[in-house]
């Protein structure tokens, strides 16, 4: 079953003096690209929970976010008061003002808060490993049931296509009469002795040139080989692709052998198949 990279987790842990959550966001990408956004105190761990993401998620441009918010009287920042007074004084010899608004001026101006660093308490990061993996199984169900979407599309235009092919290769002997009709009435309209058996070598020579039987076996057997790829347990969108890059060179060689207006009508809407086909496909793990 295939999955699309277009996904979103979420999940929200409550702590005694802070709820803590994380989001993963996900579109598609050739690679996986992956962005993290978490408070400073927590980057020690980035390295470990990039591993934990990547290896579930694989492809795709991810946003990973770390979101804090103290919810109790804990804090780990307070005022620098040195640097607060230091600011002050300097501000009214400057000049003179109220010593409220002084203030204010003074705890906007740099390391005005102090943070005391400390390190991740054990308990804490199980919590938000935890997190981590319930937002994971948040977005790989997204990306299944986008997937499942995109499955389903995809099923209906490689059927389409086999209709396509069944109905080229019912045309097909009216084609090569049609092509076998028009050169004898070249000829004709020479107006000049032609020798019959040389003639007909010719008209071999170009019906063979002319012939789509190898490329109307191969388009079949592309066909089946992507819906069998489609239904394989893994998803792979890779592979997918590459087999549509096979899909497409065989209709592109039956229309440029086809020599004939109702054959390539169909080839025509062949390639708007297919052409739906690759833009859905960049969106597939």
């Amino acid at each position: 079953m295939i999955q699309s990279m277009t996904g979103f987790g979420k999940h929200v842990i409550q702590l005694p003096s802070k709820k803590i959550t994380v989001e993963l966001k996900s579109l598609n990408s050739k690679n996986l690209d992956l962005n993290a956004r978490m408070p400073s105190s927590y980057r020690e761990k980035e390295l470990e929970l990039r591993k934990v993401i990547a290896s579930s998620l694989v492809r795709g441009k991810v946003d990973f976010g770390l979101y804090v918010e103290f919810t109790g009287e804990e804090t780990s920042a307070e005022v620098n008061r040195p640097a607060v007074e230091n600011y002050m004084s300097q501000l009214r010899e400057i000049a003179a003002g109220d010593e409220l608004r002084l203030l204010d001026m003074a705890l906007r101006m740099p390391d005005a808060l102090k943070t005391d660093r400390e390190d991740i308490d054990e308990e804490e990061y199980e919590h938000i490993k935890e997190a981590v993996t319930q937002a994971l199984k948040e977005i790989n169900l997204f990306r299944s049931e986008e997937g499942q979407v995109l499955e389903n599309d995809f099923v209906q235009r490689i059927e389409t296509l086999q209709q396509l092919l069944k109905s080229v290769e019912q045309m097909d002997p009216e084609r090569q009469s049609d092509v076998r009709e028009r050169l004898k009435k070249a000829v004709s309209d020479l107006q000049t002795d032609v020798d019959a058996n040389r003639f007909e070598q010719e008209l071999i020579y170009y019906l063979e040139k002319y012939d789509i039987t190898e490329e109307k076996v191969r388009l079949a057997n592309h066909l089946k080989y992507f819906s069998s790829t489609l239904s394989s347990a893994d998803s792979n969108g890779k592979k997918l692709g590459f087999i549509s890059q096979e899909i497409g060179r065989e209709i592109n060689t039956i229309g440029s052998k086809a020599n004939y207006a109702p054959m390539q009508q169909l080839v025509v809407q062949m390639k708007d198949e297919l052409e739906k086909i690759k833009e859905q496909m960049l969106n597939v793990l």
